[in-house]
């Protein structure tokens, strides 16, 4: 008996250890909201709030970690031309990248024809279907004026994460020329940021709540109607999605010499909230504490995740040219291969102009759908039902694309210890950063304890 209950005794440990991962109780939280949308859709409707609490309380500490990160690693620069360096390498891959994304979609919509055969009568569809929202285009000049906060401390407590790393450049430069006379204030701002990282530990730690209020709305509100009806275009943008991580990131890896799906395994508890909770924020604060565990410097870091996470957005990109044929196809409308490269440059314009816009990937397309002007605008409510289901595969890509932005960036400013990376993205055990943070918490310790 005593050696049964010895023998017994490590597998309890190693289950309690995986009960106590987040990543684990995101799972277990997705497959028991599923249950709930299924079994009782009433309740699952009802448990909508529980995700808005949840990505509430994300954004609430969104922007002070951007700020803390960005201000102090510029701050901390022995050289400003290394910041500036840093962002026009980041714009420039972003460009690259969303040009990539965009044709991928396009060239995959045109082979497979997703809308081909539906033959939708223009007159029956129904405009009031489509969200106000998609109709609220953006302009240049609005996407400037967004920039710009209407004070200082206001881009610090708004939510506009633009104008808070605008803000964050400016001051982390002032304090950096500032010399000796801003260091006190540079020391306050590295403790703030430890205080904040110790309350985005604590904030993580309900994601498991979110992810089940997510899907228990999202499977009770849509069934499996929308599955049955638009079925194959949700099929084949998965297949795209899937495709474009293991062709296009997993060749980005590869050329760094580092392992796409280690980096997967690393991030697998900020991608299983993302892809649940169809937010890229809410695993903002997350993601850059642990690409700087991962040996990545601060100032890389600061830069390029909150500045890709406005700008570098390839699922929306596959997504965008995609839905815009899968559209044109179902309305009989056939777009010769110019009219789609035009629509492709009026995207990646639009696409700038709504960074940081909730639901920004489906104002685009409304955007793009009225500048090209050969689709209705009531269009749109054709994939108005299952646009839900298919941001679940924008945001994978979101997350996991800008956190391999961040590694190039990283290895092209010689700010990656790859040597460290690379053991980190090999093992089996490393998971990053605990949720409940320590007192090292957003340090960028050495340390890689298990998730909690």
């Amino acid at each position: 008996m005593t050696s049964t209950t010895a023998a017994d005794r490590p597998q309890r440990s190693r289950l309690n250890r995986l009960i106590r991962e987040l990543w684990f109780q995101v799972v277990l939280a997705a497959v028991l909201g599923i249950a709930v949308g299924v079994l009782a859709p009433g309740l699952g409707e009802d448990l909508k709030p529980l995700n808005d609490w949840f990505i509430a309380l994300v954004k609430m500490i969104v922007i002070p970690v951007v700020f803390c990160v960005v201000t102090t690693g510029i701050a901390s620069m022995d050289n400003l031309r290394k910041a500036g360096r840093i962002g026009v390498k980041a714009i420039g891959y972003f460009l690259v990248l969303s040009l990539v994304s965009m044709l991928i979609g396009l060239v995959v919509a045109n082979i497979f024809q997703p809308g081909s055969g539906l033959h939708v009568d223009a007159s029956s569809l129904n405009a009031e279907d489509v969200p106000e929202t998609a109709t609220e285009h953006a302009t240049f000049t609005g996407f400037v004026s967004s920039l710009i906060p209407a004070s200082l401390l206001g881009a610090i407590t708004g939510d506009a994460i633009l104008a808070a790393l605008m803000v964050s450049i400016v001051f982390g430069v002032a304090l950096n020329m500032a010399g000796e006379e801003g260091a006190p204030l540079t020391r306050g701002i590295k403790a703030l940021s430890d205080v904040v990282f110790r309350i985005v530990g604590w904030v993580m730690r309900l994601a498991p709540l979110g992810t089940f209020g997510a899907l228990a709305t999202v499977v009770a509100t849509y069934g499996a109607e929308s599955l049955k009806q638009l079925g194959y275009l949700i099929i084949l943008f998965t297949a795209t999605c899937v495709v474009y991580v293991l062709v296009v990131l997993g060749a980005i890896m590869r050329a760094c010499r580092l392992s796409l799906f280690g980096l997967m395994r690393f991030l697998k508890a900020e991608l299983l909230i993302a892809l649940s909770t169809c937010s890229s924020e809410a695993v903002l604060p997350q993601l850059v504490r642990k690409l700087e565990t991962l040996g990545i410097g601060r100032p890389v870091v600061g830069i390029v995740i909150p500045s890709g996470f406005s700008f570098n957005l390839d699922g929306s990109a596959v997504y965008l040219t995609m839905a815009s044929l899968f559209l044109a196809q179902a309305m009989g409308i056939d777009l010769s291969w110019q009219q789609q490269l035009i629509m492709v440059g009026v995207m990646m314009l639009t696409s700038k102009g709504t960074a940081g816009i909730a639901g920004g990937a489906f104002i685009v397309l409304a955007s793009t759908v009225t500048a090209v002007g050969h689709i209705p605008l009531a269009a749109l409510s054709l994939i108005v039902g299952i646009d839900r289901i298919l941001n679940e595969g924008r945001v994978f890509i979101n997350v996991l694309g800008n956190a391999v932005a961040t590694i190039v960036i990283g290895k092209w400013e010689k700010d990656l210890d790859i040597d460290k990376a690379r053991s980190i993205l090999n093992s089996r055990t490393a998971q990053g950063p605990s949720a409940g943070a320590g007192s090292d918490a957003g340090s960028g310790a050495d340390k890689v304890p298990a998730d909690v």
